[in-house]
């Protein structure tokens, strides 16, 4: 008995979880082959990341609010910030990083003869797991965080099934929202051959996002606000998943809603 030509194909189609899997899998035996590598990477984006929250208590030592952020409003806020950056950074990065190597050595030509998506395939099949190791970090952050504003005195946050759906939500948008930019500017290798530039430019523009869109205001501000906002839409990827949490009151409030849609919408049209 043969088999027609749909048939076979559909016989023949990877199964994309199952090939995740093994992404997973032999990335992780490549870095536990390297185990004293593997935990000073650790180490040093734990380090990084303890001097980042260091820094923010210094300053709230001083002040009691930033740009409307309250110490543990912006608890959630640089905690959702750190777990974003830290799934893109595990699972993307490194990937894009070796999309230019593929082009000189010829790689990307045996890619795109694998019967499996082409990108699926330059994008994940490389992980970084000690990028993943700041993502207990940032939960620990956000919960400290919304344990606070919910018991608050004045105007305590409510938080129930449907804001923890959307902030999960939101969270996969900014994910989404970086990697487009990332997968974006890894894709003009092909035109450019090699663009490490082009990397440096993506963690330039993405320091935009680690502080809160409040901030950006005055006649330097607003365009900066506008530009990073709708056209490279960074400030949205921290600052609508954080504010489903936070709920800061801000000038910003009355454009919340517009900005959540905006942020669920702008992933499938990059």
């Amino acid at each position: 008995m043969h088999e027609t030509p749909a048939t076979a194909d559909q016989n023949e189609r990877p199964e994309y979880l199952r090939v995740f899997g093994k992404f997973l899998t032999n990335s992780l035996t490549r870095d536990m082959t390297f185990r004293a590598n593997f935990l000073i990477d650790c180490a040093s984006s734990l380090t990084w990341t303890l001097m980042n929250i260091g820094f923010y208590l210094i300053i709230f030592a001083h002040t009691d609010t930033i740009a409307g952020w309250g110490r543990y409003e912006f608890f959630i806020f640089l905690g959702t910030g750190m777990l974003i950056n830290s799934v893109v950074q595990a699972f993307f990065m490194p990937n894009c990083e070796e999309f230019s190597e593929l082009i000189r050595t010829g790689g990307l030509d045996f890619a795109l003869l694998k019967p499996i998506d082409t990108q699926f395939l330059i994008s994940l099949q490389k992980i970084e797991w000690s990028a993943l190791s700041n993502v207990i970090v940032a939960v620990v952050l956000v919960a400290v965080g919304v344990s606070h504003v919910v018991v608050r005195p004045e105007a305590p946050v409510q938080i129930d099934l449907a804001t923890v759906l959307l902030y999960q939500l939101y969270i996969a948008c900014g994910v989404a929202i970086l990697y487009s930019l990332m997968i974006g500017l890894s894709a003009s290798s092909i035109w450019l051959g090699r663009n490490q530039s082009l990397y440096d430019f993506w963690f330039y523009i993405t320091n935009f996002s680690r502080y809160p869109m409040e901030i950006y205001q005055g006649p330097y501000g607003q365009p900066l606000q506008w530009l990073f906002t709708f056209i490279i839409p960074v400030l949205v990827v921290v600052n609508v998943p954080a504010q489903t949490l936070a709920q800061p009151v801000s000038p910003m409030s009355t454009i919340r809603v517009p900005l959540a849609i905006f942020t669920v919408l702008r992933p499938s049209a990059v």
